[in-house]
């Protein structure tokens, strides 16, 4: 395969929402149409990925179909998995045999040639058989934490990983992951590759399923609105460009207006002289491109500050209950990022650079790792591990399983939020850095918002409901990955899913990398004023168009 089979394909492919439907769970490309299965109502289905066209090809057959999770296609068989079981059927009767059975419940299905993949979450495997005799040949283990869709192309098993939001591409021999891509939406249940004319480059579908939240409209009620939930299924391309020399790929981006403004709106009677207001841009990484930037209500001036720009803004003098605004707006490509790195990438006799060290391994935040609990901790969380990588995780799922996310009226030093049991993302992250750090790990933050996750809504204002930071650590040899800071929408105690683990989504955005986010100094400011006291910022999003990566970034 080559590096990037994806990378040349154009964007006049949209999102598919068959009508009808309730929660797709499998997925198969077949001619110039795409086989879906619908578990809740049992419809094996053909859709056009052009019309949208949806035709349910087993009217008669669908109480077999029920509960039905994968699907794929060989030769004029259909195969499929429901609870423990997994079927074959032929085009013309669709009437299920029965193939093989699991202990556990089998969540996907794939066929190549004289070989049968099945996945199986609760085993933690995907088990391997002959066709023509069910034997078992072997199994390898899962990839990610969450259930599994497969599908085989170009030789090569692809697992859609739910939890993990993540598509991997392993060898269907020895079920190592060559590279994997995160999905641009939450639960991926279906994978299939598609190439509607000759000669034209292959196409990943990923369908989804999930509940949405929606305002009912009640007329019977008191109040005649409510928080309700719907179903929720489509199936949406997956672009990608794999960098198997930087061992990352990057997948499906959006062009992001982002507007931050600082309103200014004194709580006293404040003179102050000789202000200067720094407001940190967006930055340009691997994953993020800044087209334009703009002023919002006041001209600013670019100054670079450790490689990262910087929007200064200049007042001769603020006066008492004085108004304005004074921000930026900028035009932001935000794309997936998903590296792929094992800790035998890593060469562990290669040491930390010292400007890192001096920089990096030192408590310049309130990390009170000075304090013996904190201390302990560090010792606890990474025990006897050397290799930076799986030390990395170790200190993650040590602190995801001490700490329960919850929003609190400030943020703590990690001693107390540890002893508390209970931590903003803010707080996960000092917790983080300061056993990172004590156990010779440079790391830093990085971070602000993320975007609203609704890349259907275009061309809308969108606004996050908090600010949101999360972490970087380096890597002597690799350079600095990202790693999420709290554990998200997963069970506590795991298993935790990787999918931000040397990941972000596309709706994060990164600004002023390893600096302040903001600053402000006076001739004469009182120590008490700080910014929160003069001004209250508004963030905004607008999503724009989807974007397919290509290339590597700057």
């Amino acid at each position: 395969m080559s590096e990037s089979p994806l990378s040349d394909v154009s964007l006049p492919h949209s999102t598919i929402r068959p009508i009808g439907v309730y929660a797709l769970s499998g997925l198969a490309a077949d001619g110039n149409h795409l086989l879906a299965v619908d578990r809740v109502r049992g419809y094996l289905l053909r859709v056009d990925p052009h019309t949208n066209n949806t035709i349910v090809l087993n009217p008669h057959q669908v109480a077999d179909w029920e509960g039905v999770t994968g699907l794929s296609i060989w030769q004029d068989t259909f195969w499929f998995a429901r609870g423990q079981e997994v079927f074959w059927c032929d085009r013309q009767t669709l009437a299920p045999t029965l193939f093989t059975r699991l202990p556990y419940p089998v969540d996907g299905v794939a066929v190549w040639e004289s070989t049968v993949y099945a996945s199986c979450q609760k085993s933690g495997y995907i088990h391997v058989f002959e066709q023509t005799t069910g034997e078992p040949i072997r199994r390898f283990p899962h990839p990610g934490v969450g259930t599994e869709t497969l599908t085989v192309f170009e030789g090569d098993l692809w697992v859609c990983d739910r939890a993990e939001q993540t598509v991997y591409c392993l060898d269907r021999i020895a079920g190592t992951v060559r590279f994997s891509a995160l999905t641009p939406f939450s639960d991926p249940t279906g994978i299939a590759f598609y190439a509607d004319e000759e000669g034209q480059a292959p196409l990943c579908y990923i369908c989804y399923a999930d509940e949405e939240p929606y305002i009912r409209d009640d007329p019977n009620a008191e109040f005649p609105y409510e928080l309700t939930f719907r179903d929720r299924t489509f199936i949406h391309p997956l672009y990608f460009h794999w960098n198997a020399a930087g061992h990352y790929t990057l997948s499906n981006g959006y062009l992001v207006e982002l507007s931050y403004v600082e309103e200014l709106l004194p709580l006293e009677a404040v003179t102050l002289n000789n202000v200067q207001w720094r407001i940190a841009l967006p930055s340009d990484t691997l994953r993020q491109r800044i087209r334009h930037v703009e002023p919002i209500g006041h001209e600013f001036a670019i100054e670079e500050q450790e490689g990262q720009k910087v929007a200064v803004f200049q007042f001769d003098r603020v006066q008492p209950h004085q108004g304005g605004l004074l921000g930026w707006k900028a035009i932001i490509e935000m794309y997936g990022l998903k590296y792929s790195l094992s800790p035998e990438d890593i060469d562990s006799n290669l040491p930390l650079p010292l400007e890192l060290q001096q920089r990096y391994l030192v408590d310049d935040d309130d990390l009170a790792m000075d304090a013996p609990e904190i201390r302990q901790a560090a010792k606890e969380a990474a025990g006897t591990e050397t290799n930076v990588l799986r030390k990395m995780l170790k200190i993650r799922n040590y602190v995801y399983d001490r700490l329960s996310y919850g929003i609190q009226p400030k943020i703590d030093t990690p001693d107390v939020a540890l002893a508390r049991g209970i931590g903003s993302c803010g707080e996960y992250v000092g917790v983080l850095l300061a056993l990172a750090r004590l156990n010779g790990i440079a790391c830093r933050t990085i971070g602000r918002y993320k975007c609203p996750q609704h890349p259907e809504l275009r061309h809308l204002p969108l606004e996050p409901d908090f600010n949101h930071v999360w972490l970087e650590f380096y890597v002597p040899g690799v350079g600095w990955l990202p790693m999420e800071s709290n554990v998200d929408d997963t069970v506590e105690r795991g298993p935790y899913p990787e999918r931000f683990f040397m990941g972000l989504s596309w709706y994060h955005t990164e600004i002023g990398k390893g600096i302040p986010f903001a600053k402000m100094k006076a001739d004469d400011k009182p120590e008490h004023v700080s910014m929160g006291d003069l001004a209250i910022n508004h963030i905004r999003f607008r999503i724009l168009e989807e974007l397919v990566p290509e290339g590597d970034r700057p």
